[in-house]
């Protein structure tokens, strides 16, 4: 059976010493300007981002995470206790025959045509399954094979229905338990193709996110042949089933040109106020082209515009200021003192008159103008709190591809400096998923919502975090947080920000205070597989020690 998966499964290539020393020397010769801002941010201390830089320019080629054969021997060695209970295989997911055949096995594992199960992969699978009775479903991660025995793993992030209904990432290898697929009855009707896909779907519907587990190691291997470019009809024929199934029949699926679903769910009949909140001070020339682009390249019929005036001095700033207030084009929200994000924000949304507020950096531009409406269609659904859009820079690299946890001991944006219009790894900046937080900079949630979990922290967190601490704390409440990569604008970010004595004890504060507040989850997030350097975030190298000689976390 194809992998749909495969096509977007590459990130820099990682080669030898030799090899990462050349391309690196190539970079500074065919891109100086960028290898210098690198090494300016590493003698700055933001080893993070010289890094992340780094790896996204040695590897502008794409070829891969490939691993030669001979490095391949501690992904595949057997792991694990044989479990006492047994286990039926099925191999082949285009058997005819009905899955809930007479069966005394307590397990049952989809295999596809082309794909082989690793060693020890049988004992991992039903060790995880006695140990975490909940899950009524496992997959992991595969390898896939190059002709010259080069392979390049595929690692998958915990589980997440929304990123599967836009892109098969997790099949066609699935560890289901009997009781599960019998609890199913005879419902599972669907194509061999993506026989998968509905199976977890349906678990998932029946049991709870939670259900799906992921067993972060390699658990299979197929050539790139086996793997091939997958079937996105009939993955779009189950998708549209499961929203029929499910009360959802008026959510149009749409197949973009690259194969990624997008789910354009219904609007109410009047479409709702969205209350636009852009803090500045001064800095005319970021704040200027930021609103022409709210007034003219966005479409959203209900709007209004807030700018939270941080004590603007400029002459010329508080007379556009004034304009635009005299017009009826924007309501200007004085807030003097020291700045404070948060509070600048939280004073607007309490003035705001939207249901939906949306916060803008003032340093960012619309480009496409069904950028908002993209994002409220998702922040209206009753499981989501806040949503994000795909930011992209000065240069046309991404800036910010949804926020992740723990790298550098704090927080940084996946598939940073990544071509702006790259696919990402696994589809990761096409489909619209599940991430841990999303930025300020272009952050939307309804405002019954931002208010039931006090709105933004400004006590703690007046300037740095406090995006990443309302999105945890949305995530308390049982809010879900998406990074929607079809909305898209321009980030010029952190273009109007001065660095101080005072700001940066400020900024050790909050990094004080984050850590304290979320250090258990900085340890590994769920939608970063634990393979990857846990400094990058860019899915550009694999971390020395993995899989490692201890047993690794269920998610």
């Amino acid at each position: 059976m194809p992998d749909p998966a495969l096509r977007f499964a590459v990130a820099p290539d990682q080669g030898g010493a030799f090899r990462r020393r050349m391309r690196a020397l190539r970079v500074l010769v065919l891109a100086p300007r960028e290898a210098l801002a690198i090494l300016r941010a590493r003698l700055a201390g933001k080893r993070v981002r010289g890094r992340q830089a780094r790896a996204a320019l040695v590897g502008l080629d794409h070829h891969g995470l490939w691993l030669e054969p001979w490095a391949q021997a501690r992904l595949t060695a057997p792991g694990g206790e044989p479990s006492q209970r047994g286990l039926a295989v099925e191999a082949d997911l285009r058997f005819p025959g009905d899955l809930h055949r007479p069966g005394t096995a307590p397990v049952v594992v989809l295999n596809a045509p082309g794909h082989t199960l690793l060693p020890g992969a049988v004992a991992q699978v039903c060790v995880a399954f006695d140990r975490h009775p909940h899950f009524q479903a496992l997959y992991g991660d595969a390898l896939l094979i190059r002709a010259d025995g080069a392979a390049m793993p595929l690692l998958r992030p915990a589980f997440d229905p929304d990123y599967l209904m836009a892109v098969d990432y997790i099949g066609p290898v699935i560890a289901f338990r009997r009781s599960a697929l019998d609890a199913l009855g005879s419902e599972t009707k669907s194509p061999a193709e993506s026989r998968a896909t509905d199976l977890v779907l349906r678990l998932a519907e029946r049991f709870g996110n939670s259900a799906v587990g992921h067993l972060p190691r390699p658990l299979s291997r197929a050539t790139l042949a086996a793997a091939g470019e997958g079937e996105p009809a009939a993955h779009r024929a189950v998708i549209r089933a499961v929203l029929q199934r499910t009360g959802n029949g008026a959510v149009d699926v749409v197949a973009e040109p690259d194969g990624v679903l997008t789910l354009r769910r219904p609007l109410p009949l009047e479409h709702p106020l969205v209350s636009l909140i852009v803090p500045t001070r001064d800095r005319l020339d970021l704040l200027r082209p930021c609103i022409a682009s709210l007034l003219g390249r966005t479409d959203w019929p209900a709007r209004e515009i807030l700018i939270c005036d941080n004590d603007s001095r400029e002459p010329e700033t508080r007379a556009y200021l004034r304009d635009l207030e005299a017009r009826g084009l924007a309501r200007i929200v004085p807030c003097p003192g020291p700045f404070d994000f948060a509070g600048m924000n939280n004073a607007a949304a309490r003035l705001a008159r939207g249901h939906v507020l949306a916060f803008v950096n003032n340093d960012v531009e619309a480009k496409a103008p069904d950028w908002l409406e993209r994002l409220v269609r998702e922040a209206l659904r009753p499981e989501v709190g806040a949503v994000g859009a795909k930011l992209v820079d000065g240069r046309g690299r991404i800036q910010h591809g949804g926020v992740l946890l723990g790298p550098g001991g704090l927080v940084t944006h996946a598939h940073r400096f990544f071509p702006g219009d790259a696919p990402g790894y696994l589809a990761g900046l096409r489909a619209t998923r599940a991430v841990s937080a999303v930025t300020a900079a272009c952050l939307v949630v309804e405002a019954r919502k931002f208010a039931q979990v006090g709105g933004f922290d400004a006590q703690t967190f007046a300037v740095d975090f406090n995006d990443v601490d309302l999105c945890l704390r949305l995530g308390q409440e049982g809010y879900r947080t998406l990074f929607v990569p079809g909305a898209v604008l321009d980030h010029f970010e952190a273009a109007s920000r001065r660095w101080t004595p005072g700001a940066r004890a400020r900024h050790l504060r909050e990094v004080a205070a984050f850590q304290k507040r979320w250090g258990p989850l900085l340890a590994q997030d769920p939608h970063y597989h634990p393979g990857f350097d846990p400094d990058l975030g860019t899915y550009a190298r694999l971390r020395p020690d993995w899989p490692g000689a201890g047993p690794i976390a269920l998610r």
